[in-house]
């Protein structure tokens, strides 16, 4: 299990995920200036997720013989895992951790942050042998 986590493929799924999480991040602060913290974290994981699906499909598993509407449909199945992993961190960290260390500045922000971080290997895992396979 290691060695896929050493893989090219691995490498370009992190460039490409890391395009992703950009889209998430910054949309999230767009997001957050019409509807709550929590709700934006949602809104702009979706964001991210398609941006994710089109650019995983084009560069990482480029190779799949998947069709897409059953790529689509695992990618939107190991998302549902990501998505709770990525809100349950963000709110977490926003409500209880951040505060508890008194700290203040930029705490949605960096709250967000960790949870966009946790599911990267889930998220790989997941796509690699059910999305895209």
């Amino acid at each position: 299990m290691i060695r896929q986590f050493l893989s090219r493929q691995f490498a370009v799924f992190l460039l490409t995920g890391g395009t992703a999480a950009a889209v998430n991040f910054l949309t999230r602060i767009l997001y957050n200036e019409v509807v709550p913290f929590s709700i934006a974290v949602l809104c702009s994981y979706v964001t991210g997720m398609v941006t994710a699906f089109v650019l995983n499909r084009m560069f990482v598993f480029r190779d799949s013989s998947q069709p897409v509407h059953h790529a689509a449909g695992y990618f939107v199945l190991v998302n549902l895992v990501a998505i709770v992993q990525t809100w349950a961190v963000s709110v977490a960290m926003l409500h209880y951790v951040l505060p508890h260390f008194g700290i203040t500045r930029y705490a949605p922000e960096l709250a967000h942050a960790a949870g966009i971080v946790v599911p990267v290997f889930t998220s790989f895992l997941g796509h690699k042998h059910f999305s895209f396979r």
